[in-house]
């Protein structure tokens, strides 16, 4: 599966269902809709599952024993559209954004750490009136920024999370439990791996491959666990590692995620470093996942390619609105790639995950590598569209 504060399957569904309960209340004289939201120890209830288009103030109380956070979400249940973060037990928090219409996702995280609980869908309605959202090219441009920063925060706190669930299972020799951990906890990773790819060190050790080892470099992180958990790809003569060894490669796992954790936490973003991230993401889709290079054992590179297509799609879509009012043609032809490129991957789905690398033909192999080549000429160009 893909581990994120609300799957895909779901946001698909919401179309489907009709929306029970009330809509938000516009107190008479008010320019926008309020609502309240209760962030409890084992709920997030919104007053509302509805609401008119325009100025929305959600205001967030903490009835839980930790400390949470409360998030909008787009309806791909990733891109961040606001946050209320470190509320604390008994406190009221304000989050006032200005939504056009369309499908939206609620969720809250006691204790900050996590997938996030209680996450619904949200509808903002037509409201016979123009909204335009983030008035301003200098606030449009701060608020992808700071969303996206936000975004990157979220999706390595819950890398610490499944590393820390995955690493568990790994030393007590849970090797099932583990290996169904390993693809959906780094999706994480892959959803902002230009981003760790900066703190030098961080990223050989946690995600080097046996392949680009250098004479004498101690091989750490998750392909050195990965080869050991799916050993009937390695070499012949190939013995399972020793508990003690095990437990090092766990114990550092869970040490240089947490370090990243750490480092994420002050991040900031320029437009131009958004707009690269995604092509950089696309580049790790063109030069590892879709060759098989990066799950040599696992062969789970399917949801490596779908994480680094989410964070693209994640970048593109934060600064999608600037893009349109600079250039519609390019916007609407990275709208289509986009699109083609997802339904090749749905194509590949089986269950909860994917297709494994092996069992794709050779045809399909060739169509997927084509369409992130037809991607990639478009969003190779998106930043000079965008800041030159």
């Amino acid at each position: 599966m893909r581990a994120r504060l609300l799957p895909l399957a779901v946001v698909s569904s919401f179309a489907l269902l009709a929306l029970t309960g009330c809509v938000a209340n516009t107190p008479a004289g008010s320019t926008g809709a309020s609502l309240t939201v209760d962030s409890s120890a084992d709920a997030c209830t919104v007053s509302a599952r509805e609401a008119p288009a325009g100025n929305l103030s959600f205001s967030i109380t903490n009835s839980g024993d930790q400390v949470t956070e409360f998030y909008l979400l787009a309806d791909d249940g990733l891109r961040i559209v606001g946050e209320a973060e470190n509320i604390g037990p008994g406190l009221t928090r304000d989050l006032v954004v200005q939504l056009a219409e369309g499908e939206y996702v609620t969720a809250c995280k006691p204790g900050m750490t996590g997938d996030g609980i209680g996450t619904a869908g949200f509808t903002v309605t037509a409201s016979g009136q123009e909204v335009t959202v983030d008035e301003g090219l200098e606030a449009q441009i701060e608020t992808a920024n700071v969303n996206y920063a936000s975004y990157v925060r979220d999706q390595v706190a819950q890398l610490v999370t499944g590393t820390d669930a995955f690493a568990a299972a790994y030393v007590a020799g849970d090797l099932d439990t583990a290996r169904g951990l390993y693809a959906p906890t780094r999706a994480h990773w892959e959803r902002v791996e230009t981003v760790a790819e900066s703190f030098g060190d961080l990223d050989p050790q946690l995600d080097l491959r046996e392949a680009d080892l250098e004479e004498g470099q101690d091989w750490t992180g998750w392909h050195a666990i990965e080869k050991d958990l799916w050993p009937a790809g390695a070499e012949a003569g190939f013995a399972a590692y020793p508990a003690e060894e095990r437990g090092r490669l766990a114990d550092l796992l869970v040490a240089d995620t947490a370090t990243l954790n750490v480092k994420v936490q002050t991040l900031s973003f320029t437009l131009s470093q958004q707009t690269n991230g995604a092509i950089g993401l696309l580049d790790e889709v063109a030069t590892g996942k879709v060759t098989g290079e990066e799950e040599f054992w696992s062969h789970t590179d399917l949801w490596d390619f779908q994480a680094n297509i989410d964070g693209a799609a994640v970048l593109y879509a934060g600064v999608r609105d600037i893009l349109v009012d600079k250039d519609a043609a390019l916007a609407e032809s990275l709208d289509t790639e986009f699109a083609e490129l997802q339904a090749l991957l749905d194509a590949e789905r089986v269950g909860d995950g994917f297709t494994l690398y092996t069992d794709l033909s050779d045809a399909e192999i060739k169509a997927l590598a084509d369409q992130v080549n037809a991607l990639g000429e478009p969003l190779n160009r998106l930043t000079a569209a965008l800041v030159l």
